[in-house]
Parts: C-alpha cells; sequence; structure tokens
C-alpha cells in the first residue's frame, strides 16, 4: 500500500513505516503531522485516484528530526567584467517517518 501526497509544492510517494525529509514544516521531534493533500491511494484491491484529491484520506507521519541539507555552492560569473558572486545555501528540512495511511 503506498499513497502519494503533496507538500510544500512537491510530491512524495509515501509507505507505512517508510523514512523521508521534506521541506521544513513547524514542529518539535515526536509530534504527530497530518497530510490530507492526498492525490493518489494504492491499495491491494485497486487504486483510488484523486480530482484534485481523495476525499477524506489523510496520511499521519511523525516528525523524527529537524536539520539542515547539504551546503550549495551558489557561484555567478560574468565574464570579462570581473563580476563575480559566490554564495552558500543550506535548506531547513524535516525527517519524517509515516505511521499509516487512512483512505476511502
Amino acid at each position: 500500500m503506498y499513497a502519494i501526497i503533496k507538500t510544500s509544492g512537491k510530491q512524495y510517494k509515501v509507505e507505512p513505516g517508510q523514512d523521508f525529509e521534506i521541506d521544513h514544516i513547524p514542529g518539535e521531534a515526536g509530534e504527530m503531522k497530518d497530510f490530507s493533500e492526498v492525490l493518489l491511494i494504492s491499495k491491494d484491491d485497486g487504486t483510488v485516484f484523486g480530482a484534485p484529491t481523495v476525499a477524506g484520506a489523510v496520511v499521519k507521519a511523525e516528525i523524527k528530526a529537524q536539520f539542515r541539507g547539504p551546503k550549495l555552492i551558489v557561484f555567478k560569473m560574468k565574464r570579462r567584467k570581473r563580476s563575480r558572486c559566490k554564495n552558500g545555501h543550506r535548506q531547513d528540512m524535516t525527517r519524517l517517518t509515516v505511521k499509516e495511511i487512512v483512505g476511502a
């Protein structure tokens, strides 16, 4: 059984017991979060597609950690102009564990 959820403008395929990482959402470690924007649920007996979401479907997940992603180097240069700009970026992330998929 799996579901496809939408959060932070991105879509994720999740299964019960799976760990996954998303952009930062507020909350402390051990707190439960519900994702109600479920686009698809696939079970052994068939697949339920949403239009645009599946009515009454919820994915329940537990926050495991709040952390920062890897450092990315942003380098911009204009040739022959002696113009250079170097910056770094680290995205705030949240690690979750899917506890259950409740759906139609």
